[in-house]
């Protein structure tokens, strides 16, 4: 029986623009009459003519309405011409999976079902965005027009009756309007699973873990936190690698994350911090909600900074048979993410590149084939394998450095520091501000860094001195499309390298999030405590931002 092609009417909503990584809102905003079906229709609408007979892929990282979003888009695909869709059975895939499944499959691109690192739940956050067919977050102008359909849309397609069980792997054909549409259910992990053999050893780390080739079992600590890693971290530490049912933790993907906060940092991945720190383990890794970002500590809980991580990464790809097989490019970090890395690449002879936040800014790089390796102060790090941050990649490529060096987690971070330096970075996230003071903050503060007389000026605090060498409001032109992005942050540079850097992120569903960035290097200094380095740093920060006038906040939500 062919199916009928529905035409619905619908009245645009206002704010259906993406951010750095898609629409993210609550969930009571998604939900509301068509505002899903519009947002996803503008999506399909902004590709075009390519639309017609082409394949997408569909998953989210399980939050709640991820499901219920899955199925409507099955629907209103279906109505618009696309030929194929993979989705995730019931719904589930990391970003990093349809990043890879893209590439694997020549896909036009994907959809996304995902609010990252925000809480998920009834009363959270939700959030969809579109991957365009190199694998990577659409870009600006993708964007832009997505936000400008979004503000005219008149009616969206739909197949109301078409039956889809999307629990249940397997391949079902339709025929709508007299045109077949495949909806092809697939395993969530079993592609993901299958690029990772191919990147690392995975007989050399099975080795490794069960402590065959070092008499010694490797002690980790994997924390998938309830978000859709889950089921990748099973499959991979413990199927493949060999590790014990006690080395991972929170491995099924709830609506709600079961309470937590999948954000993996010191603050939200507190049980494991405490956990590792009692000396039992020699890594611990956590993961946020779709599987991203990772966060790395060694034996008690020693700290890897994400740039830190960055730079002892791309020190060490050698350990790696991907990069022994295709090579080492260029290396690249978001604009506020630590200089350690460049000190690498200098040492290497490769190009490095500092490109404002946002994962879809090194994706050019990539296809053109001037970078490898990339990575974000926010607990991203990724290389060209895909287009998006992997979370497991990052732990599995930390591993593959502990069983090249054999030394610890702690041990890899001194020698490291003792060769190029260390860059103490911290970063304040002061989160749900209200918008307009943060705005007039921002807007207070550019006028006077950007000032004539600000360059050459001194501050002092705590017994030290910086004297500003340049400061701008960031802006950044694509060397390879010279498409410009502007206004990506508030820096100001010190003659000593130290840096601030101010922004108001892109990522929340609410309010305003004001993000303050302090890297101080230090050549000789390597082994002191970060939070005591930087405070005079952070002192001058809050004195030149005015932040706590501003804010009303006298202390961050958040410290990284």
């Amino acid at each position: 029986m062919s199916l009928s092609v529905e035409i619905v009417a619908t009245k645009p909503y206002e704010g259906q623009k993406p951010g750095t990584s898609g629409l993210r809102k609550k969930v009571k905003v998604f939900t509301q009459p068509n505002y899903t079906e519009n947002f996803v229709q503008c999506i399909l609408d902004a590709n075009g003519a390519a639309l017609a007979g082409s394949t997408l892929v569909v998953g989210g990282d399980g939050r709640y309405y991820c499901k219920e979003a899955a199925e409507l888009i099955v629907r209103i695909a279906a109505a618009n011409g696309v030929a194929k869709l993979l989705v995730g059975q019931n719904g589930i895939l990391s970003t990093p999976a349809v990043s890879s499944l893209i590439r694997h499959n020549s896909a036009l691109g994907g959809i996304v079902l995902t609010a990252s690192h925000n809480p998920g739940g009834p009363e959270n956050d939700f959030g969809i965005k579109f991957n365009c067919e190199n694998g990577g977050p659409a870009p600006d102008a993708f964007t832009n027009n997505i936000y400008q359909l979004s503000t005219a849309i008149k009616d969206y397609k739909l197949v109301r009756g078409l039956q889809i069980d999307i629990s249940k792997v397997g391949v079902s054909t339709y025929d709508v309007a007299g045109k077949p549409f495949v909806v092809e259910v697939i395993d969530s992990v079993a592609n993901y699973v299958r690029h990772m053999e191919e990147i690392f050893d995975f007989a050399k780390l099975r080795d490794f873990v069960s402590g065959k080739s070092t008499g010694k079992p490797l002690k980790m600590r994997i924390d998938a936190m309830n978000g859709v890693t889950g089921a990748y971290v099973r499959e991979i530490f413990l199927n493949r690698l060999g590790a014990s049912d006690a080395s991972v933790v929170h491995t099924t993907p709830l609506p709600d994350f079961g309470g937590l906060h999948p954000d993996p940092n010191l603050t939200y991945a507190k049980d494991l911090v405490d956990t590792v720190a009692q000396g039992d383990y020699d890594i611990g890794a956590a993961f946020d909600g779709d599987g991203d970002r990772n966060m790395i500590i060694g034996s008690k809980a020693f700290f890897v900074t994400p740039s830190d991580s960055l730079a002892v990464i791309a020190h060490y790809l050698e350990a790696i048979p991907y990069f022994q097989k295709n090579g080492v490019q260029g290396f690249a970090r978001s604009m506020p993410t630590a200089s350690a890395v460049d000190l690498v690449g200098k040492k290497l002879g490769k190009e490095v590149f500092e490109v404002p936040t946002g994962w879809k800014y090194f994706g050019n790089l990539m296809d053109v084939g001037r970078l490898c390796l990339c990575g974000e102060e926010s607990f991203g790090t990724g290389s060209n394998h895909i287009r998006e941050k992997d979370g497991i990649w990052a732990v599995l490529a930390w591993i593959s450095v502990m069983q090249h060096t054999g030394k610890s987690i702690e041990d890899i971070l001194k020698q490291h520091w003792s060769v190029y330096g260390r860059n103490y970075f911290t970063r304040y996230d002061y989160e749900e501000c209200d918008l307009e003071p943060c705005n007039e903050m921002m807007a207070t503060m550019e006028k006077n860094i950007t000032a004539a007389e600000f360059v050459g000026k001194n501050y002092s605090s705590s017994g030290k001195s910086y004297k500003v060498k340049q400061a701008d409001n960031f802006s950044y032109t694509d060397p390879v499309d010279k498409s410009v992005a502007t206004k990506q942050g508030l820096r100001i540079v010190f003659d000593d390298g130290s840096r601030i850097v101010m922004r108001l992120s892109g990522t929340g569903s609410s309010g305003a999030t004001v993000r303050l960035y302090i890297d101080s290097y230090e050549k000789e200094n390597v082994l002191g405590q970060a939070s005591v380095m930087l405070k005079p740093l952070i002192d001058i920060a809050l004195e030149i931002s005015e932040l706590p006038k501003f804010t009303g906040r006298n202390a961050p939500t958040v410290i990284t």
